[in-house]
């Protein structure tokens, strides 16, 4: 029986392919056997440094291999990493570490020193340089009774995600629930050391779980894929192309930029056969302009918040999809099961709305250092009055179509009532984005000023009566906006999807 994730590295690639390459960074190569030695010299370090056990420790890097052979030595401590954003600001950094209470950090000298500003003592701080220019360090017999501790309850890493307190949460996940989704990623995907992975994800993001522990697990080569490539898709393209990659799981903003800008036209195209997207709506339209171009490939769209262990629910694309249709988030993932709960917490019926609510070993242990948002979260299921029996409410609002496949409605707290109408918000940018010439969209609503607002990228003028009449074929009046603003591109976060928080702040600027 598996109860860890280093189980994977080390009956996995490290056993299988020790000598193959793991990671590419920039031209930078790694094999496996290297990143084992790295790594076990890291935690040997931590060690000497600290006794503690299933305790975190924060990786304050940018997304390259020192990052990950950090997040390695960690597990291979015996405690959890936390990897932080190296572009948050300073007071945010701040608001993370005083609630992770890190054991140690692990960084280089060039961003200590911001964390030296922000209160971090000398004696918290681990280079990563020492654990790769060292000799091996060998505390062979102690890692391995660490390893020998570790049950599949205990946490592998603290993701923050934003809270709407200001205060990020920090998301604890177990080493079953990663067991739990690669075992079930890598049959479903038929992934193999065959395949190349071009990853997008910050190590921050979760979406970047399904990358590492692919690439431990099956012996597949991890490529992470320059960040500055993702502003120009044409070298973006031809880079995949370059590097012999394979698989993706990409944000589908990203995948959008691609199709609008009619990128396969201009390339020759990369050797991809598996093409997966989560974490925001992926357009028909997209998906189709990538379908035409890739015609063998397996197609996936991916559904789950961090505290469900990445994903949950999956839809492998298997028929022709019109650009207006909606794309499924499928059905559940293998040992996760889904409820749709009406207002009544009663299952829903037939294509009725409810919140999706996820029950199995996938889900996080709840919030570090926070009790109050994980009672709030993580509940009793009240379909099960018999025992204990936890399940995570998502806020999403979903419903089934006639096929029995999920289908994603919008954020719970998207729903607003107005003029005496419950409106969804994701249906009104639904529409929006029928619309030839809108490239991405995004609506608020101001309850104050009783305003429908959208945020559109175009390249086109738009006055509002035009944008409003061609609107007018998809909604009813009282859902139309009432307030537009064009912009050239839409903001986007670290994670690469839409900034809300940065458009609902610019809501008093002048409209069009």
């Amino acid at each position: 029986m598996q109860t860890n994730v280093l189980q994977y590295f080390e009956q996995g690639a490290l056993a299988n392919f020790p000598d193959k390459i793991a990671v590419v960074d920039h031209d930078r190569r790694y094999t496996f056997a290297e990143l084992a030695r790295f790594a076990k010299n890291g935690a040997s370090l931590i060690l000497q440094r600290t006794t503690q056990f299933n305790q975190p420790i924060a990786v304050y890097l940018p997304k390259n291999a020192e990052a990950i052979i950090a997040d390695l030595g960690i597990l291979y401590s015996g405690n959890c990493y936390a990897n932080l954003d190296i572009k948050s600001p300073p007071e945010r950094l701040k608001a993370i570490l005083n609630n992770l209470e890190a054991v140690l950090i692990i960084t280089i000298a060039k961003h200590a020193i911001l964390l030296r500003e922000i209160g971090v003592k000398d004696e918290q701080l681990l280079m990563i340089d020492t654990a790769i220019t060292s000799e091996s360090i060998d505390h062979h017999a102690t890692l391995q009774d660490r390893l020998n501790s570790i049950i599949d309850t205990d946490p592998v890493y603290i993701m923050y995600t934003s809270g709407s307190t200001g205060v990020p949460k920090g998301v604890v996940i177990p080493h079953r629930g990663i067991i739990d989704y690669i075992d079930w990623a890598k049959n479903c995907y038929a992934i193999s050391a065959s395949d190349t992975i071009g990853s997008q994800a910050p190590f921050f993001f979760d979406n970047s779980t399904l990358d590492l522990y692919l690439c431990f697990s099956c012996g597949a080569t991890l490529d992470l894929i320059p960040e500055e490539l993702f502003a120009f898709p044409v070298k973006l393209i031809n880079y995949l192309k370059e590097a012999g990659v394979t698989l993706i799981f990409w944000v589908p903003s990203i995948m959008a930029n691609i199709a609008t800008m009619r990128i396969f036209e201009k390339v020759d195209l990369p050797p991809l056969s598996k093409i997966l997207f989560a974490g925001e709506v992926m357009l028909t339209r997209t998906l189709n302009y990538w379908r035409r171009y890739f015609p063998k490939a397996l197609f996936s769209n991916l559904y789950g918040p961090t505290e469900i262990t990445v994903d949950c629910t999956y839809f492998i694309v298997d028929r022709e999809l019109a650009d207006d249709e909606k794309l499924p988030i499928g059905i559940p993932c293998r040992n996760s099961d889904i409820l749709i709960l009406n207002e009544s917490n009663q299952p829903a019926q037939g294509e009725e709305p409810g919140e999706l609510c996820v029950r199995g070993s996938s889900l996080a242990m709840g919030y570090w250092n926070n009790p109050e948002r994980t009672a709030q979260a993580f509940v009793q299921n009240p379909l099960n009055p018999h025992y204990p029996e936890r399940i995570y409410r998502t806020g999403d609002l979903v419903n089934r179509n006639a096929r029995g496949e999920i289908l994603y409605i919008g954020r719970k707290d998207f729903q607003i009532k107005h003029l005496g109408y419950r409106i969804e918000l994701g249906e009104v940018e639904h529409a929006v984005l029928q619309l030839k010439g809108i490239k991405n969209a995004c609506v608020l609503y101001q309850p104050e000023r009783k305003e429908i607002t959208l945020f559109f990228e175009s390249d086109q003028d738009w006055s509002s009566a035009n944008l409003r009449e061609q609107l007018g074929v998809f909604l009813p009046k009282y859902m139309l906006p009432t307030v537009l603003h064009r912009l050239d591109e839409l903001p986007k976060n670290p994670s690469g999807k839409i900034d809300r928080k940065t458009l609902s702040d610019r809501l008093t600027s002048k409209p069009i």
